[in-house]
């Protein structure tokens, strides 16, 4: 198959990291894989898969709405898969969902596949909130397929009429499990809680997320002062890096607890940082089913997660995590102060995150899935519209002689 896959931004977040793993696994297996994004990238993550995959930036395509460069964006993806012809487009990302499946529809492209990370229409402003759900809503009359992270972003979606019930599936944002039920410490971790060397492990409250608005970093460290009240030694670790890095490092510095939060960026090994934590948070007023979630489960961490749609899939209260209500990020914090000061309730916490079955969160898992749900679209399609036979033998001859280009 030739497949395109489309992504608004390529920063190091959730849906990100779940897109290029599929990218990864299908070129892996012999697909001809084009990856395209727009103006927003992080230039090292860019550079790690170019040499597995093509990848093109389109500089048009932003996160804001934008009519002209929206316009724009539109005719550069549609110049694009005409030339290209794929049999799949599979976009991801608000923008890039609507404009990049308009694009394909414009360019006769027989699959075309949306991935449901986040709902853009949720918990925001009335105007915004229009704007979107008619345009998911337009984009929907030829989308043949969604790939929803969750039961709960399929239920919204088929509430608002975003496509039949038949058309959606269920594949869960797939990871390493081993990577993060195995780690250990990083190495020299008193370097990232500044305390001296030898010196005992203070608690630790990881808040493993990019930085954007809707994660609230900046007020869970305004509620952070009463954690610090309750256990003065305590230390918050912020790790991630996205847009609002430099509010986040604002309410630092104003927090009169600002040597009890160390913010480290983005870190490449985040199993590392969940096994030094005690407790874990994540306190987003809006998010797909973030796998994070499922991180801090398989390092067998207590956790502390504000209420999303489809949050209870996973997390059980009291069972193995706790789940603050959505709207009081002050419940959140002061749920963290009560694990960290009941060594017993963390403790069992902790055994039930790893009793939790994650197996459909596998990586190999969400990519098979994946590939099969490309596989049904394309036979469903019209005879005219699927890909040819002799594309497909010239294609299953190279993949057979382990040829590049398919």
């Amino acid at each position: 198959m030739k497949i395109v896959h489309v992504l608004t931004r390529l920063l190091r977040a959730g849906s990100e990291e779940n897109t290029l793993a599929c990218c990864l696994a299908q070129a892996r297996h012999g697909h001809e894989v084009l990856l395209v994004h727009g103006e927003e990238y992080d230039p090292s993550l860019r550079v790690s898969v170019a040499g597995a995959l093509r990848v093109v930036t389109l500089g048009k395509l932003i996160n804001s709405i934008s009519p002209s460069r929206d316009i724009s964006a539109f005719g550069q993806l549609t110049r694009l898969m005409r030339d290209w012809q794929p049999d799949i487009v599979h976009t991801h990302q608000s923008k890039a969902g609507i404009v990049g499946r308009l694009a394909a529809r414009e360019a006769h492209i027989p699959g075309i596949v949306h991935g449901v990370h986040i709902l853009p229409f949720v918990h925001v402003g009335t105007a915004q909130r229009l704007i979107f759900l008619a345009a998911e809503r337009l984009a929907a009359r030829f989308t043949r397929a969604y790939i929803d992270v969750s039961q709960a972003m399929r239920d919204i979606c088929i509430a608002n009429h975003l496509g039949r019930p038949d058309q959606h599936h269920i594949v869960h944002s797939g990871f390493d499990l081993a990577r993060f039920a195995n780690a250990k410490w990083p190495q020299e971790p008193h370097l990232l809680l500044g305390t001296a060397a030898g010196e005992p492990k203070p608690p630790v409250v990881l808040m493993l997320a990019a930085l954007e608005p809707r994660k609230r970093h900046v007020e869970f460290i305004e509620a952070f002062g009463q954690v610090v009240d309750r256990i003065p030694n305590v230390r918050l670790l912020v790790a991630g890096e996205g847009s609002a890095r430099a509010a986040v490092e604002s309410a630092i510095e104003r927090s009169p607890f600002a040597n009890n939060v160390r913010m480290i960026g983005h870190h490449r090994e985040p199993e590392r940082l969940i096994s030094l934590a005690d407790v874990c948070v994540l306190t987003s007023m809006r998010e797909g089913l973030p796998r994070v979630m499922m991180q801090y489960l398989a390092g067998g961490r207590a956790s502390v997660i504000s209420h999303l749609p489809g949050v209870e899939e996973v997390v059980k209260h009291g069972v193995n995590g706790i789940v603050a209500p959505a709207e009081d990020v002050g419940a959140a914090a002061a749920a963290v102060a009560d694990l960290l000061e009941n060594q017993h309730y963390r403790a069992r916490l902790a055994d039930g995150a790893k009793l939790t079955d994650l197996s459909s969160w596998g990586l190999d898992s969400m990519c098979e899935r994946v590939e099969l749900i490309y596989q049904s679209v394309l036979e469903s399609a019209p005879a005219a519209a699927r890909p040819t036979e002799a594309r497909i033998r010239d294609g299953l001859a190279k993949q057979t002689l382990g040829l590049p280009g398919f």
